[in-house]
């Protein structure tokens, strides 16, 4: 059983990234990649961080064949941005789909 502490964090998290998302979708300038892990985790994405010699990003769904590989560097362009936001809108409609 979760606390109420517990339950009321979880519902802040998913509300931030619901926010975030909101705001990547208005202005795709100065975003962090914080923010997209942000996202995706709460999409269900799998996010892979930079190993030894590699600086990208990389995201995924098992329910969309496109992967997503985004530079770390701050702040991101706008062009991986909206390369990000490909597969979220595709996930977001199979989901609207099932429900």
């Amino acid at each position: 059983m979760l606390t109420d502490d517990i339950a009321y964090d979880i519902i802040k998290s998913v509300g931030r990234a619901e926010d975030i998302l909101q705001r990547m979708r208005r202005n795709p300038r100065d975003r962090r990649i914080e923010s997209l892990e942000a996202v995706a985790r709460r999409l269900g994405m799998l996010v892979r961080r930079p190993g030894s010699g590699s600086s990208h990003v990389i995201f995924g769904h098992p329910s969309v064949e496109e992967i997503v590989s985004v530079p770390a560097r701050r702040p991101l362009k706008p062009v991986y941005l909206r390369r990000f936001l490909k597969p979220v809108e595709r996930i977001e409609e199979a989901r609207a789909r099932r429900e």
